[in-house]
């Protein structure tokens, strides 16, 4: 007598069949998510979850130790009305406004040193020097660069007669300069960016366009600039999260000083909710949760401009 896998031997193997189809037939879709999730899974455990745990505790009033208790919008309220608030935004938007020389800069370097000559692994190291240094030593060799009584820039202003200048105990320099001293790793940055992508340009349509009488200012903007458009897009997301969230160099240079006048939203959040004059930890939330949605406004614009260029050329 026959048994049922005798009488229909491809009953035996459709489980198995099946079973590899399947993979076979998804296999595309689910292998990269596979790889992804470690990644997905840590970044949504230490970024994603802390965002929102941040905007919900800005709608408490609590100083780390006691019950919480919730107070609504009352965060929010009282940061419109807070003077501090305002000025150490008024300082972060003149970060980012200043910052963005850092971009220009950084061009013009990349272009000054992707040049074929000897010596010029030498000197693109030099360039690069700025950006591996800790901000640390940066700040602090731009303190003493600015003292207005045996710094370089007292020696350069004695020099040509002009009288010495106390840059980080003015309240109308102080930001500006430490601005300055946060540009010089920026460019460097920026610089790094650009190289890159001078090196991966087409050398086809730079003949091209050599062959087209093109040169000069023409070649730059018609021809290198548009195959530089990835590496401007990470420049100006990079520089202008590193604008908003400045703090390393406040708080080494001049401690949010002279008179809270250096002040940025990042350094404010954490006198408020972490030093010994705050221990406010909603209201230093509240602050936080401010500065994330300017980044995101920010980011949100660049890549919606990006998406229509991609959109137009495409």
């Amino acid at each position: 007598m026959l048994t049922a896998t005798q009488r229909n031997p491809a009953a035996a193997t459709v489980t198995p069949a099946a079973g590899i189809s399947f993979w076979r037939r998804h296999q595309r879709v689910i292998a990269p998510w596979l790889f992804l999730a470690p990644a997905l899974i840590l970044f949504t455990l230490y970024v994603i979850a802390p965002i929102f745990q941040t905007i919900s505790l800005s709608l408490y009033a609590w100083d780390g130790l006691s019950q919480a208790r919730y107070i609504g919008l009352h965060n929010y309220i009282e940061l419109y009305k807070d003077p501090d608030f305002w000025l150490s935004l008024k300082n972060n938007l003149i970060w980012l406004f200043g910052f963005m020389l850092a971009l220009p800069a950084g061009l013009l370097m990349a272009l000054f040193l992707n040049q074929a000559v000897f010596g010029i692994r030498l000197v693109k190291a030099l360039f690069f020097f700025p950006f591996v240094i800790s901000q640390v030593v940066i700040g602090l060799v731009f303190s003493w660069f600015y003292d207005p009584s045996n710094g370089l820039l007292f020696h350069v202003l004695h020099f040509f007669g002009i009288p010495p200048v106390a840059v980080l105990s003015d309240e109308r320099f102080v930001t500006y300069g430490i601005v300055a001293a946060g540009l010089y790793p920026q460019i460097a940055y920026c610089m790094i960016l650009y190289l890159t992508g001078l090196n991966n340009l087409r050398p086809d349509l730079i003949e091209a366009a050599r062959l087209e009488g093109a040169s000069g200012w023409q070649m730059l903007f018609k021809v290198v600039l548009p195959q530089l458009r990835a590496a401007t897009f990470i420049a100006i997301v990079v520089t202008i999260v590193g604008a908003l969230r400045s703090f390393d160099m406040v708080s080494i240079m001049t401690q949010g000083g002279p008179y809270g006048s250096s002040r940025v939203l990042a350094y404010y959040m954490y006198e408020e909710a972490l030093s010994e004059y705050g221990y406010r930890m909603g209201y230093g939330a509240a602050i936080a949760t401010v500065l994330f949605l300017i980044m995101l406004v920010y980011i949100s614009m660049m890549l919606f401009r990006i998406y229509k260029q991609e959109k137009e050329h495409g």
